[in-house]
């Protein structure tokens, strides 16, 4: 069986739908270049893939897998700049996934775009196709990211000396409580506790034994707060005499948040 190619038509659609896998790898790994870099690394991308097409002396499925990875690797490096290894495996796997969806999206639309019984396979129908997946993929990648970002809010704590504002995290993992009321315990990370050093008195202190991975179990020293104040999508919400517990591990100063809400705060 013989297989005709317009290699115009390969180069075409190729163009178009690197635009779109390009576009999906930088909204999924936060990674930022200008229209010129993409149109550059998506043209690279199509001429590199004719190129390996016209490799005579093995099978089409052999050619395709030997192109894959360096065109992957060059269309970000032109891209993204990304050159370190472990990078660019990252980058690679993440537009290895998308053409994944992508190639399995434009297929499925393809097979049902017919015009009177046969399947139409042209260059506006896998460019129209492939903008249906992109524009489901951004969908879905947002949808995720909105979910994931309505477990992140800012917490606000009185302090005689000023206003202490801190990101936190709603872990519903945390199911943290002191041992005689048994009421919610957050975490609270090392850096951030130095602020609130003023509220760490002996009578304020609590002792909350906790079990993780790889330890047991062991004491956190813990304090109660007059006051803490929560953010929350639908206004702010007030509570009174908080137990927070030190964490010394697991919260580092460059982490994106600097607490670890109790999820009983939040469902009451």
């Amino acid at each position: 069986m013989y297989y005709k190619l317009y290699i115009d038509s390969v180069f075409l659609v190729q163009f178009v739908l690197n635009l779109y896998l390009l576009s999906i790898t930088g909204k999924i790994l936060k990674c930022t270049a200008t229209h010129g870099r993409m149109i550059l690394g998506a043209l690279l991308g199509a001429a590199m893939i004719c190129l390996v097409i016209l490799l005579p002396p093995f099978t089409m499925k052999i050619r395709l897998m030997i192109g894959v990875i360096p065109v992957s690797m060059s269309m970000i490096y032109v891209v993204f700049g990304v050159y370190k290894p472990v990078l660019l495996i990252r980058c690679c796997a993440v537009m290895a996934i998308g053409s994944f969806f992508m190639g399995n999206t434009v297929s499925w639309l393809l097979s049902r775009c017919k015009n009177q019984g046969t399947p139409v396979y042209s260059v506006g129908a896998a460019a129209l196709s492939g903008c249906v997946g992109y524009v489901f993929i951004v969908f879905t990648i947002n949808k995720l990211r909105k979910n994931n970002k309505s477990s992140e809010m800012w917490v606000h704590i009185g302090n005689g000396k000023q206003d202490i504002r801190l990101k936190a995290l709603l872990d519903t993992g945390n199911h943290l409580s002191e041992p005689i009321s048994g009421a919610p315990v957050c975490l609270i990370s090392k850096e951030a506790a130095k602020d609130l050093e003023e509220y760490f008195s002996p009578e304020k202190y609590h002792a909350i034994p906790y079990s993780s991975v790889g330890k047991n179990r062991g004491i956190m020293d813990a304090y109660e707060l007059p006051e803490l104040v929560i953010e929350g999508e639908y206004g702010e919400i007030q509570y009174k005499h908080i137990i927070v517990a030190i964490c010394n591990t697991g919260i580092s100063k460059d982490s994106a948040y600097q607490m670890i809400l109790h999820p009983d705060l939040i469902k009451n």
